[in-house]
């Protein structure tokens, strides 16, 4: 008698389809991780415990970062420049051969969160401010700063001065802004740092002053007359003879004509200031592979699927 042949995988028996149930949830568990991956940008939220208080250690192992006394408590979204001091100390007991301090934003109330293209951050050094890149952080912006590293010997402190911009294109819900330093070591370890908030003021910009200057053209006809006059002037020098008076009138239309020349010129036009935005490439790496990952589960649970 011929036995039967049919396989385990044929009968669909209760194992395999426990199988291919664990299969099929993890694949979709997959999928749903990459997409939820693909939806977020980089202001993703994570726990920073520098923007909630300063901290201090009695003994430091590593140079301690803090601001010092801020001319100002708030800056201006209008462009202009903000100073902002910070010093690094060293009270380790040892010399450090390399460190740097860290600058870090970010907003203090909830609202929109800080926009690459709406900060600009400098800082002096060797005589003359330095533009520093924006790197993007997970609750705000944080600076390059590597090119600030320096060795500090022990019981000496090194200055640095920082300055901040805001765009007048800043959403207008950013009301306060959180400032964070602390000083690069080469053990990685983060003891103490200093934080700081500034309120974030938005003053009217001076486009209500720009009518007012539209608005002195319409003496247009002024000038009109002011070249006419130079020319009534030339004749009363002869005074007499009245017709001489009337005779200048007839070129008075070609001032008239050239009068458009000189009210033509209007308002320079103001070039909008924009930023290129930047993307996580960590992020969509991660979500790339994530999906890939799931499609090869899928084929493969299709692919073990009994054959009838």
């Amino acid at each position: 008698m011929r036995t039967s042949v049919i396989t385990r995988f044929a009968k669909n028996d209760r194992a395999f389809s426990g199988r291919r149930r664990v299969a099929v949830l993890a694949a979709t568990t997959v999928l749903a991780g990459g997409v939820q991956f693909l939806a977020t940008d980089t202001a993703w939220a994570c726990g920073d415990v520098r923007y909630s208080a300063p901290r201090t250690v009695d003994k430091p192992t590593v140079p301690a970062a803090g601001f010092r006394v801020f001319e100002s408590d708030s800056i201006a979204a209008d462009g202009g420049w903000t100073e902002f001091g910070l010093s690094i100390t060293n009270f380790t007991g040892a010399d450090v051969p390399k460190t740097a301090p860290n600058f870090g934003l970010s907003i203090a109330d909830p609202g929109t969160p800080l926009r690459a293209k709406d900060v600009r951050v400098e800082v002096m050094q060797h005589g003359s401010w330095k533009s520093l890149k924006l790197l993007p952080a997970c609750n705000g912006l944080d600076t390059d700063t590597s090119s600030l590293a320096q060795p500090l010997a022990n019981g000496r402190a090194a200055n640095f001065m920082f300055r901040v911009s805001l765009s007048p294109d800043s959403p207008k819900d950013q009301t306060a802004l959180s400032l964070v330093t602390d000083a690069r070591n080469d053990k990685g370890v983060e003891e103490s740092w200093d934080h700081r908030v500034v309120k974030v003021t938005h003053p009217k910009t001076a486009p209500a002053a720009k009518p007012t200057q539209t608005a002195k053209p319409k003496p247009a006809p002024t000038k009109e007359t002011k070249h006419a006059e130079p020319a009534a002037d030339q004749t009363p020098a002869k005074e007499t003879p009245t017709p001489a008076a009337e005779t200048p009138k007839s070129p008075a239309p070609q001032a008239t004509s050239s009068a458009p020349a000189t009210t033509a010129p209007a308002g320079t036009p103001e070039l909008a200031h924009t930023g290129a935005s930047e993307t996580n490439t960590f992020l969509a790496v991660s979500a790339a592979a994530l999906l890939a990952l799931g499609a090869g589960v899928l084929i493969a649970v299709r692919r073990l699927r009994p054959q009838r």
